[in-house]
């Protein structure tokens, strides 16, 4: 394959979209674990209602 600057650079930019949208997935999961349970709403019983 031939590597040109434009190969070399959509490469770049593809590997930098994937490391930012998995650097927010990871964000997003310790942020739910620390604030996960604030906010909800649960009966008498504990649940959550349908």
């Amino acid at each position: 394959m031939y590597m040109d600057a434009v190969v070399i650079a959509g490469i770049a930019t593809v590997l930098l979209m994937v490391g930012f949208f998995v650097g927010v997935g990871i964000f997003v999961m310790k942020d739910q674990k620390e604030h996960g349970h604030q906010g909800r709403k649960e009966d008498k019983h504990g649940q959550k209602p349908i």
